[in-house]
Order: C-alpha cells, then structure tokens, then sequence
C-alpha cells in the first residue's frame, strides 16, 4: 500500500507542471481503484442485482420437495379430545414460537452491532485520512513557499 510519505516524495520529485499533472492523475486513478475496486470486484463477481448472469456453475436443481407445511398441521390428533392435554400443547407451541422469535431477534441484534462497528472503523479511518490530507496540504504548501523563494515561479 502506497504510504504517504512516499506520494510527498514522489510529488517533490517531479518538479516541472507537466509531471505534477500526471502524478496527480496517477494519484487520482490509483486512489479511485483503492476506494471503488473492491465494491465493482464483488459487483462483477456475484452479479448485478436483477441481472441473468449466474453467479454459479451449477446446473439449477430440479426438486419434487412437498409443499411447506404449517406447524399446526404437523401437530397429530391424539389427544383432541382431551382440554388439558389441548391447552398444555398450545402452551408448549406459544413457547417453542418465542424462543424462535429470541433467537431471530438476537441474530439481528448482532449483525445490527457487526455494522455499527464497521461504520465506526470506516468513520475512524476517513477521520484520519483528512487529517493526514490536511498534513500533506500544510507540507506541500510550506515546500513551494520556500521553492517561490528560492526562485521558483510555479504555473
């Protein structure tokens, strides 16, 4: 990875317009490539969304699976009959439905923490690539102060 005393040094190096103007093109594209290339490589690896591409080279599966069945149907008879037995397995469902939606909730209370945190790195980080940017602008704006005092009359 580029460091940035390594882009001041081969800013300082080209001293003539033309080769800052490429430097800084350089700079751009190389910067853009960095920040865009890992959204479009994954973009082009897994498709556009509502393309045809597959992202896949397996053939589609083929599956005589029965339609979905509801968990009261699952449920057998026995026991119909019987108020207590009836009101003890409704009561063994309404339990086995809230742990269900515990445990969905929790995932979601997870993946909610695992992107707040990674806002929080990105934020962190483009906090301190201003401040580094700021750096460089006061760094580069004292070394032409001194190059117009030595002589030098710019663009």
């Amino acid at each position: 990875m580029i460091r940035s005393t390594e882009l001041f040094f081969f800013f300082a190096v080209a001293r003539r317009s033309g080769d800052r103007m490429r430097c800084l093109i350089i700079f751009d594209v190389i910067s853009a490539l960095l920040v865009c290339g890992p959204a479009l490589y994954w973009k082009f690896n897994k498709g556009f969304i509502g393309s045809t591409r597959k992202s896949s080279v397996c053939p589609p599966c083929v599956c005589d699976c029965p339609p979905h069945v509801s968990l009261l149907d699952i449920t057998p008879d026995c026991g119909s009959d019987d108020p207590e037995l009836k009101q003890e397995m409704e009561k063994h469902f309404v339990d086995l439905l809230t742990k269900e939606m515990k445990l969905v909730a929790s995932q979601y209370q997870k993946e909610a923490e695992k992107c707040n945190a990674a806002t929080k790195i990105c934020e962190s980080t483009r906090e301190r690539a201003e401040a580094l940017l700021i750096k460089e602008r006061k760094i580069t704006a004292f070394w032409e102060k001194r190059a117009r005092q030595s002589g030098w009359e710019g663009e």
